[in-house]
C-alpha cells in the first residue's frame, strides 16, 4: 500500500518540474505564447492528483519558472497565468476526479474556467495596479486566437497521454476499470 500523501507530493513535483523544463524548449524559438507548453503538465497534473494539489501545481509552475527562468515575466504576466493555471489544475481534477466527467469534459470545462479566471486577474491587475492589457474579454479573445494551436494540441495529445497512463495504471495495479 503507497502513502498517498508522498506519492501526490511526489507527482506534483514531477508535473511541476515538466513545466518549467518543457516551455524552456519551446521559449528557444519563440513559440511559447502559441503552443502553450506550460499548461500541458499542469492540465495532466488535473488528472492524476487531488485538486488542491493539482491547483497548486498550477500556482507553483509558473512562479517557480518565472524565477528559474525569467519565463513568463514576473509583471504582468505571470500574476495571471497563476490564477490561470491554477483553475486548469484545480478544475480539471475537480471535473475528473470528483464529478467523474470524461476527459474531454473535464478538459474543455477547466480550459474554458480558466479563461474566465484569467479574464478575471487580468481586470484586477488593469485595475487595480496599473498593468496595461486590453479589456478581459478581447484578453480573453486574443488569447484563445494566438494560442489555438497549443489549444489543438492539448485537446489532442492530453487526452490521449491519460488513457495511455491509465491503462498502463490499470495493468500495474491488477484492476480491469479505469478509475479517475
Amino acid at each position: 500500500m503507497r502513502n498517498d500523501n508522498l506519492y501526490q507530493i511526489a507527482l506534483a513535483g514531477v508535473f511541476t518540474a515538466f513545466g518549467i523544463v518543457l516551455p524552456m524548449m519551446f521559449h528557444v524559438l519563440g513559440l511559447g505564447s502559441t503552443f502553450l507548453p506550460m499548461h500541458i503538465p499542469v492540465l495532466l497534473s488535473g488528472f492524476f492528483l487531488d485538486a488542491p494539489v493539482a491547483g497548486a501545481v498550477g500556482a507553483l509552475t509558473p512562479i517557480l519558472s518565472s524565477v528559474f527562468t525569467g519565463m513568463p515575466p514576473a509583471f504582468p504576466v505571470m500574476p495571471y497565468m497563476v490564477f490561470e493555471l491554477a483553475a486548469y489544475g484545480y478544475m480539471t481534477s475537480f471535473m475528473y476526479r470528483k464529478l467523474r466527467q470524461n476527459v474531454y469534459v473535464s478538459l474543455v470545462g477547466s480550459m474554458v474556467f480558466g479563461r474566465i479566471v484569467s479574464g478575471i486577474a487580468v481586470w484586477v491587475l488593469t485595475a487595480f495596479f496599473g498593468a496595461k492589457f486590453p479589456t478581459p474579454v478581447a484578453f480573453i479573445a486574443a488569447s484563445i486566437t494566438n494560442g489555438l494551436p497549443g489549444i489543438a494540441i492539448q485537446l489532442i495529445f492530453i487526452p490521449a497521454v491519460v488513457l495511455l497512463l491509465k491503462k498502463y495504471q490499470m495493468r500495474a495495479t491488477g484492476r480491469d476499470t479505469l478509475e479517475p
